[in-house]
């Protein structure tokens, strides 16, 4: 049987495979995604318990997909942490703001990512509310 099940929404075909290998690889299944069609679509098919989303996606943003699945009932409630280049002063404030639990730099730490991960899916699971 698989593990939790995972959604990356990332444009640059590296970050999708490095985050799925590290997550696989800790027992997770995982879906990628590219854009923000891509996205919606694995979110009804595949229900992923988290979403790592990729801030500046092709089309529409990934803090504007962030905000459309905050909206919907059926994912209101899905632990979506932003997993992002952009480390700005500011930057992890709008994407709290637009409805993130959390915030991931990249590069990411290899050796830490999927704790980093499961860390996020047991506050959810806990019923602790998310940072904001």
């Amino acid at each position: 049987m698989g593990g939790e099940r995972l959604l990356v929404v990332d444009d640059n075909l590296a970050n999708q495979k490095l985050a799925s290998v590290l997550l696989e690889d800790d027992g997770f299944t995982v879906r990628t995604a590219a854009n923000a069609s891509e996205a919606l679509a694995l979110v009804e098919s595949f229900s992923p318990r988290l979403i790592l989303m990729d801030v500046e996606l092709p089309g529409m943003s990934g803090l504007e997909l962030v905000e459309r699945l905050r909206a919907d009932p059926e994912t209101s409630t899905t632990t979506i942490v932003a997993f992002t280049a952009y480390a700005m002063k500011g930057d992890e404030q709008r994407a709290l703001a637009a409805g993130c639990d959390g915030y991931i730099t990249k590069p990411i730490d290899t050796r830490r990512f999927a704790a980093t991960i499961r860390g996020y899916l047991a506050r959810g699971r806990a019923g602790i509310p998310p940072e904001r």
